[in-house]
């Protein structure tokens, strides 16, 4: 939308993480009077945000900044419930979102993903089979690159693939995906959102401006999704691993096909499939699903697909230690994602789970915690509500910290269990992110198999 124009206008970023600084910095470049804002009292990169132009404040938002703004740009980590913000907002200052900022000035069009699980994975896929194809793309989103970061790159043959977060889709206002995918939908970030109905209108908005010319890739699998589509008025193509559909992606026989009423189009083995876990091949199905609708060659397909071994922190093999082995799925932060991950195991599992609840009904994984968790090891600060929703349910220990968990998990899943992360929370009561708490945990095994392996004078 390029008659869209900031120039000369004073413009807040609040929140001055990774999307913050590259919507003030691409602010700034568009003629914008930009401040920078943060409860934090120092940030990295301060001298290149100040060269750039942009006033920083830091150690609060202060009220008369915010006041005497014509438009402010929230950072996906800041909601727009604070007392400041909302104010603000009443008062008719236009308060958007990050990606609705860049989206407004991209020339390239778009494919956004959201759902409560599986969208860095479907993200990145797709975006491997587009090049794998030939084709110009650009990862980016929630996963970690600010879509603003790519707004100078966009041109009309590029396609933006975006990861799309309830955090960021809750302020768009023109935001238009030309295909938008929504994977599954369950309670998460109750923390934030004041119900599950919020949680699930903030979702719905990734297609709220789509018209009849652009597509929304939807799972047939889950009934959530279904019921919340129907308010789109896109294109639909679906997507199911367990249903022969009529018409869409789906699973037949071996292979993952797209079946129209004039026959299957095979696509790639299912064999192809590296990815550990069902729920994964369902996001498989929805990257296909979209370079179906795209015209992707399943050439391109097969080839992405087939060279593609997951994401870092989700369900990631770490390593073995004296015949137990590790994997990290630190990103499975809800209880959607804790339930996949675990039924991806048999049993013997011994499962550490906790952090920062966010919401939801942890009975929800009763069952799967009876059937293949040997023992649960909790962390952080949602202990208190996982012993009262599983004590006596599965054998319980509580630890002091990830260090103490690994070690704890590691003595009970002797002599050939594995030991899973899967917190079904977010990490922020003792990491910055779930990338951090990956990595501590794999920095705690790795520290597990040197004093395993070593053998005293």
């Amino acid at each position: 939308m390029s008659e869209f124009s900031v120039n000369g206008l004073r413009v807040v970023v609040v929140g001055a993480a990774r999307s913050g600084v590259a919507a003030a910095e691409l602010l700034v470049r568009r003629g914008a009077q930009v401040i920078l804002t943060d409860v934090k009292d120092s940030i990295s990169e301060v001298k290149r945000i100040k060269k750039l132009g942009v006033t920083l404040e830091l150690g609060g938002h202060r009220q008369e900044t915010l006041e005497r703004a014509e438009l402010i740009v929230l950072s996906p980590g800041v909601s727009p419930k604070l007392v400041a913000i909302d104010r603000i907002r009443r008062q008719g200052t236009p308060v958007i979102s990050e990606i609705e900022l860049a989206a407004r000035w991209l020339r390239g069009r778009v494919v956004a993903v959201t759902g409560t699980k599986g969208k860095s994975t479907t993200t990145v896929l797709t975006g491997r089979m587009l090049e794998a194809d030939g084709r110009r793309a650009l990862v980016g989103g929630n996963l970690g690159t600010a879509l603003s970061s790519q707004v100078e790159m966009s041109s009309p043959d590029l396609i933006h693939v975006v990861e799309a977060s309830s955090f960021q889709l809750e302020l768009t206002k023109t935001f238009c995906p030309w295909i938008s995918v929504f994977l599954n939908l369950s309670p998460d970030h109750l923390d934030r959102h004041a119900s599950y109905q919020e949680y699930v209108d903030a979702k719905a908005r990734i297609f709220a401006n789509q018209t009849s010319s652009d597509a929304i890739v939807i799972n047939a699998d889950d009934p959530h999704v279904l019921e919340v589509a129907r308010r789109s008025r896109a294109k639909r193509l679906m997507f199911s691993v367990s249903q022969s559909l009529d018409e869409g992606v789906l699973v037949a026989g071996d292979v993952v096909a797209h079946r129209t009423r004039s026959g299957d189009r095979v696509l790639l083995p299912v064999s192809a499939v590296r990815l550990l876990g069902r729920h994964h091949l369902s996001d498989v199905l929805a990257a296909a699903a979209v370079g179906t609708f795209v015209g992707i060659s399943a050439r391109g397909m097969w080839s992405a697909v087939e060279s593609f071994t997951g994401m870092a922190h989700s369900l990631e093999t770490v390593g073995e230690v004296d015949g137990v082995q590790f994997i990290n799925d630190s990103k499975a932060t809800n209880i959607l994602s804790a339930r996949a991950a675990m039924e991806c195991f048999d049993h013997d599992l011994v499962v550490i789970m906790g952090g920062r609840f966010k919401g939801g009904d942890l009975k929800d994984l009763r069952p799967v915690l009876k059937t293949r968790v040997k023992a649960l090891i909790t962390i952080g600060e949602s202990r208190p509500q996982l012993r009262e929703a599983f004590s006596g349910f599965v054998e319980l220990e509580e630890a002091n910290d990830l260090a103490d968990a690994v070690s704890l998990a590691f003595d009970v899943a002797r002599p050939s269990g594995t030991v899973l992360l899967a917190p079904a929370c977010a990490s922020l009561d003792m990491f910055t992110d779930y990338a951090e708490r990956g990595r501590a945990f794999k920095a705690e095994v790795g520290r597990l198999q040197v004093k395993e392996n070593y053998i005293g004078p």
